[in-house]
């Protein structure tokens, strides 16, 4: 089958619904519906969460919350490669009215605002033009919201909040270029096919700076890794922001706005704000800092074949693995420590999927006769930030990227 043929085919309910109601009706809890649990390393708890099978097009994920759809990546995941497959990818949605099924044939995109010629594009109208391919990591700004101490509220996420994906579209440019932008715009905002559940509630949008919006990196996907878009990852259509958080990549993208002012939306102005200080950190209970939308990603590392259930033997030779990105720019090197962060070796770094995507790092590292073995593991990045060795803390749970570490027992 054609990669248009597959894409612009009108979707089965069937096929994105394995339980009449599912995103709509369930439960705030359901046992019965859960294939397993699993205990997160989260401090202070609650730890235990449901292992579920039962979201259309998802393999076995970690139950965050139902409605809205909140799923995360079960860990070992990312220890088979640097991309996230379809169905284990990472969920969150912010409003719990999501369409159950999308009309491909009906579906429009809609440009307007401060530009010369609004559009309505259909979605065969989007897959006739050139497209581009582009890997880049997805990561919720509140992805490890779990380790935050004192503790704070939303998404209890461990770190399974992120994904890295091949993402196929088109330009936003090209699309902006079509409408034609005006002089005096300043900023495009998006928002999707879902909507509040109560009357009065701010729909979800984010804008981009006009220049932003037109790097050409910016880009309208309607594949990832190869196939069409999950419902729940955003089909027909999602904006991609390589290099910043997931609030920016639209999903179910619908509307396109060219503002010629400042956008004031409540998930602008108010929402998915961190203070302007190093780290986006304060201390709890300060008030009165000066704050700034969360926008860029900043650079993480993670080990993926170990955790801190690791048994090895005395004085084994223990190969070490994960995962790291650098943020909005690539990695430049990733470092382990065995000796509490005194001093730091060089991994050896796996292939470059390019700037935005996960890249693989490994060394293999001598076990003591007894104890433990206590690893740390950081990414510098192409800009030179590194990983802090303190965690930051905010009210929000936002901008995790602390210095990651595990102990091994050895017996």
């Amino acid at each position: 089958m054609a990669v248009s043929e597959q894409i612009i085919r009108t979707p089965s309910r069937r096929r994105f619904l394995r339980s009449a109601g599912i995103l709509g009706g369930m439960a705030a809890t359901f046992p019965a519906w859960a294939d397993a649990f699993v205990d997160l390393d989260l401090p202070g708890g609650p730890n235990r969460r449901e292992l579920t099978t039962a979201f259309p097009q998802k393999a076995q994920m970690i139950l965050q919350r139902t409605r809205p759809p909140l799923l995360e990546t079960p860990w070992e995941v990312f220890d088979r490669g640097v991309f996230t497959p379809n169905d284990q990818f990472f969920v969150r949605w912010h409003w719990a009215v999501i369409p159950e099924a999308v009309d491909v044939a009906a579906f429009r995109l809609t440009v307007r605002g401060h530009v010369n010629q609004a559009l309505s594009l259909s979605l065969a109208d989007l897959l006739a033009m050139p497209r581009v391919e582009l890997a880049a990591v997805l990561q919720c700004s509140g992805n490890s919201r779990g380790f935050f101490q004192p503790r704070v509220p939303g998404g209890e996420w461990e770190n399974g909040a992120m994904g890295n994906a091949r993402w196929t579209g088109v330009r936003l440019r090209e699309v902006l270029d079509r409408a034609g932008v005006k002089a005096g715009a300043v900023a495009v905002r998006s928002s999707g096919l879902d909507n509040p559940v109560v009357a009065g509630a701010p729909k979800f949008m984010k804008p981009l700076d006009v220049d932003h919006a037109c790097d050409g990196e910016v880009m309208l996907a309607f594949q990832m890794n190869g196939e069409q878009l999950p419902l729940l990852n955003g089909f027909p259509l999602r904006l991609v922001v390589p290099g910043w958080y997931s609030d920016y990549w639209i999903k179910m993208l619908s509307d396109i706005e060219v503002l010629d002012a400042p956008d004031q939306n409540y998930f602008e102005a108010i929402g998915y704000r961190v203070a302007d200080t190093p780290h986006a950190s304060v201390k709890p209970g300060e008030t009165g800092f000066k704050t700034v939308p969360v926008s860029r990603l900043i650079p993480r590392s993670f080990f993926t074949n170990v955790t801190n259930d690791t048994t090895v033997k005395p004085g084994a030779v223990v190969p070490i693995r994960g995962i790291a990105f650098g943020g909005d720019c690539g990695v430049s090197e990733v470092e382990l420590s065995a000796d509490g962060g005194h001093s730091w070796q060089k991994t050896e770094l796996g292939r470059d999927e390019g700037t935005h995507s996960f890249r693989q790092w490994n060394m293999r590292i001598t076990a003591p006769q007894s104890g433990v073995l206590s690893l740390q593991v950081r990414c510098a990045n192409t800009k030179g930030e590194v990983q802090p060795a303190e965690p930051n803390w905010n009210g929000g749970g936002f901008m995790r990227n602390v210095i990651e570490r595990v102990q091994l027992k050895v017996a």
